[in-house]
């Protein structure tokens, strides 16, 4: 749990009392190599924050391209937002990529949280506004920075993860083929 509470006061001042009360609400789950902690077409049930390892966040459309939208590793958190707070079938999949820990909590163990301690509330909305302007960021990369650009800055940004993962899954992430990602790379190296 030291973990988490460290990446809880990031955010906001919580006394020692009032991140073991967040912290009883959480379960600690194992999640294998390969295994899925959702599926796409499943309601997804926990918020989670990974304590080992390394998950993929992605889709798949009809046709079985895979749209990766970002991956998360030790101390950053897992959860299709719209699924887990409207109760639809999710529209992604969360995979582990190694095995990994996390904790996870439900919506309704949230919602008492909440009620119990209303800081919470205050914690997880500066939360999400910070995820936000993350997936704003990322957005405007995507419309304004060339293909080599986006390699570079994921590259640099995320120097824990890049290692992690395949070519493949990068060029998904960064919405271009394997193919192209690989010339990208090769003429880098040059």
């Amino acid at each position: 749990m030291r973990l988490l509470k460290e990446n809880l006061r990031k955010h906001i001042t919580l006394s020692e009392e009032e991140l073991d009360v967040i912290c009883d609400y959480f379960e600690p789950r194992y999640i294998g190599k390969g295994e899925f902690l959702l599926s796409q077409g499943n309601i997804c049930r926990y918020e989670g924050f990974v304590l080992e390892g390394c998950f993929r966040i992605y889709s798949l459309d009809d046709k079985g391209n895979e749209n990766v939208l970002y991956f998360a590793v030790q101390d950053w958190w897992l959860i299709d937002i719209d699924s887990f707070m409207n109760n639809l079938p999710s529209s992604l999949n969360i995979q582990a990529l190694e095995n990994s820990k996390v904790l996870l909590i439900s919506k309704s163990s949230k919602e008492t949280l909440y009620r119990q301690l209303p800081i919470v509330e205050r914690l997880f909305r500066i939360m999400s506004q910070k995820a936000l302007v993350a997936w704003q960021r990322r957005l405007i990369r995507n419309h304004t920075l060339t293909a080599k650009e986006r390699y570079n800055h994921f590259v640099q940004t995320y120097t824990n993860i890049s290692s992690k993962i395949t070519d493949r899954q990068i060029a998904s992430y960064l919405g271009i083929t394997h193919e192209f990602l690989s010339k990208i790379k090769k003429n880098s190296s040059q």
